[in-house]
């Protein structure tokens, strides 16, 4: 009989214990999106620290249908999940980019977003220059979702500099010139978040999180019946005290 089965490097976002000694696990896979299957012994002590989120490991993963949970045998990668256990700002960021990661559909390539969450969790450690990047991974997904954000021009006047605000409406960027009088009903755009390299501040970090997080809501999470993860709050909070 013909087995279905595939090895891909994967990223565990999760894990479930499954009787006595299994556990479900969750990977973001380069080539295969999000997907899970049994771990047999995945419960026990000499895979327990290997199937922790944030690690990176080798998957195969074997089932006689497609559609079946299927079987994993995984070897670890990169154990970085250890490292993040002395620092308020990696746990949470872990659990919250695990709970955005989830909102892809399952069994769904989305190699950029597997790029991305790799560099994010090597980089991890570092207070100062996470936030942007968890920010910009925050707008990555919305537009892997299908609700990109036009902040390359402005909506008014298709301008490409000096660009100040964002709608909150639209999602669309709108230049300093342009919205001066609507300002008080505009979202702060920060630097950065248009694709700007310097360093952004605590208060343009902040305002960029407040953007992404109004259109997560209101595209995403809202129509799920869903809120915003207090592991983002959490993350935010820790980041900006740092």
């Amino acid at each position: 009989m013909r087995h279905m089965q595939w090895t891909d490097e994967g990223i565990v976002l999760g894990v479930k214990r499954h009787g006595e000694a299994s556990a479900i696990l969750e990977l973001m896979t380069r080539e295969h999106g999000r997907h899970l299957g049994l771990v047999r012994g995945g419960a026990g002590t000499r895979l327990r620290p290997i199937l922790q989120p944030g690690n990176s490991v080798s998957a195969t993963w074997r089932a006689r249908l497609d559609e079946h949970l299927g079987i994993y045998t995984v070897e670890g990668l990169r154990l970085r999940a250890a490292g993040y256990l002395g620092a308020s700002h990696a746990v949470y960021g872990v659990t919250h980019l695990a709970a955005l990661t989830r909102l892809l559909p399952e069994r769904d390539p989305h190699p950029a977003v597997f790029e991305a969450l790799e560099d994010i969790l090597e980089r991890l450690g570092d207070a100062r220059q996470i936030g942007p990047l968890v920010a910009r991974f925050e707008l990555a997904l919305l537009a892997e979702l299908g609700f990109g954000l036009d902040l390359s021009q402005c909506a008014a006047t298709g301008a490409v500099a000096d660009l100040a605000y964002v709608s909150p409406k639209s999602g669309r960027a709108v230049s300093r010139q342009a919205g001066e009088a609507w300002r008080d009903k505009l979202m702060q755009l920060p630097a950065f978040l248009a694709g700007d390299d310097g360093e952004p501040t605590p208060a343009e970090v902040s305002s960029g999180f407040a953007i992404t997080g109004h259109f997560l809501s209101r595209h995403v999470l809202e129509p799920r019946g869903i809120a915003l993860p207090e592991a983002r709050r959490h993350f935010i909070a820790a980041i900006l005290r740092g």
